[in-house]
């Protein structure tokens, strides 16, 4: 069965981009002129997700009202002859049809996950970050979660993103022990954010899954972890323990935007994809550095 469900967990307070997080939830925040989260969803779209479930949590109704219709903007727009303008407002409702539920406690990632069994029941599913980042020639999207879905077709087994990390970074992901099967990652055992010498190896967990719908069984199995809450690193090992799961290796860039450093970056990058910006853009980052040199 093909792919065509995703769940966005976004139920985070959002604590490192304060205070811009005290008002609005930091999926809103733009990156150049549309929030993280849109970014997101055009991604799944792109990769021929038709449904997307999106875990929120008290104050974060901006995201459900985001992909919204609003109809006195529109009506505004069309008076006023802003025809581009409403043309996009009306296109961010049509990306997907979007569901949404709360997660009401701060129970982990793992949990926030469980919390679409009745959305994926017994179908496949992607699960994708909305801090994290992949720009790509696509209208600034990546192809990375269609590849990944093209080896869930293939095998029936659910896949993981990874990425390579210094040994300085390991410790903040989920870090895989990987076995070479016909040419292909297996994965072996996953770790939560363990320390550089008990890493397995340098392979750490990203921001894009795509499941069969045996993890929910795993995360119902899973006790709580790594800060007090289920993790879904331990429930992914557990599931490779049982079955076959597979990691998809990427090289390129991964924005968390949840960072700062990585947000200015991400907003860098994806400005400069825009063809009604780059130009001008570039100019001011070359001029920018031209003055830091002289």
């Amino acid at each position: 069965m093909s792919v065509k469900k995703a769940v966005i967990p976004a139920a985070g307070f959002g604590t490192r981009f304060l205070p811009a997080t005290k008002a609005i939830p930091k999926e809103m925040i733009p990156v150049v002129d549309r929030p993280a989260i849109q970014y997101v969803v055009e991604e799944a779209a792109g990769a021929g997700i038709e449904e997307v479930l999106i875990v929120t949590s008290w104050g974060k109704q901006a995201m459900e009202d985001h992909f919204d219709r609003a109809f006195e903007l529109e009506t505004h727009l069309e008076k006023k002859g802003k025809l581009d303008e409403l043309e996009e407002v009306r296109r961010i409702a049509n990306i997907a049809r979007i569901h949404s539920v709360r997660q009401k406690e701060a129970l982990g990632l793992g949990h926030a996950i469980s919390m679409g069994r009745a959305f994926a029941g017994d179908d496949p599913f992607a699960v994708l970050y909305p801090d994290e980042l992949i720009p790509g020639s696509n209208h600034g999207s990546s192809d990375v979660l269609s590849e990944m879905i093209e080896l869930y077709n293939e095998t029936g087994s659910s896949v993981i993103l990874v990425q390579d990390v210094s040994a300085e970074e390991i410790s903040a992901y989920g870090a895989i022990e990987p076995e070479d099967v016909d040419g292909r990652i297996r994965v072996r055992k996953m770790v939560e954010k363990p320390a550089p010498e008990d890493a397995p190896s340098a392979l750490a967990s990203r921001g894009r899954h795509v499941f069969s719908p045996s993890i929910f069984d795993a995360l119902d199995r899973t006790g709580v972890g790594v800060g007090g809450e289920i993790q879904l690193a331990d429930a992914i090992d557990l599931l490779a323990r049982e079955e076959t799961v597979y990691a998809h290796v990427y090289s390129g860039p991964v924005f968390d935007v949840g960072r700062k450093l990585d947000y200015l970056k991400a907003t860098v990058q994806l400005a400069l994809l825009r063809d009604d910006l780059a130009e001008g853009f570039r100019d001011f980052l070359v001029e920018l550095l031209d003055q830091d040199r002289s």
